[in-house]
């Protein structure tokens, strides 16, 4: 039981008390301010509640309104790039091996692709794209 529910529990004690002093002529009277009390209680607990929904999902909307681009940091591109170069390497020398020219050409030709999709992701303006945030709706065509 919490500190509100304790404070309501006194009023309910109180307006009991008031009743056995005052007679049964003012029970309405009573009655009615106590479920006054209780009235302002459960809108308040309502209005903090709103409140709380709502800034929850202003916070969502503001996520999803950011562009991919946002949330990938400079880190990670710099990183997948790094792992593009290193494992160029030994792929290249495998395709050189097994298929000569034509094998390398294969290689470096999914190698660039992999790269593409990736810029393609992180920014959908560099390919005429637009981002998903700014399309004006899903029966858009």
């Amino acid at each position: 039981m919490d500190a509100r529910d304790t404070e309501l529990k006194k009023e309910l004690n109180a307006t009991l008390q008031a009743r056995r002093e005052l007679g049964e002529e003012y029970e309405s009277a009573l009655v009615d301010s106590f479920l006054e009390k209780v009235d302002q209680r459960i809108d308040g607990a309502v209005e903090r509640r709103v409140r709380r929904q709502y800034a929850e999902q202003q916070m969502v909307s503001a996520r999803d309104g950011r562009s991919a681009g946002a949330t990938d940091s400079w880190g990670e591109r710099f990183g997948f790039g790094i792992v593009s170069l290193v494992l160029a390497v030994p792929l290249s020398a495998i395709g050189a091996g097994v298929a000569n020219l034509p094998g390398l050409i294969v290689t470096w030709m999914g190698i660039v692709g992999i790269n593409v999709v990736q810029a393609a992701r992180i920014n959908p303006a560099l390919f005429g794209r637009r981002p998903k945030s700014a399309r004006g709706g899903d029966w858009e065509g």
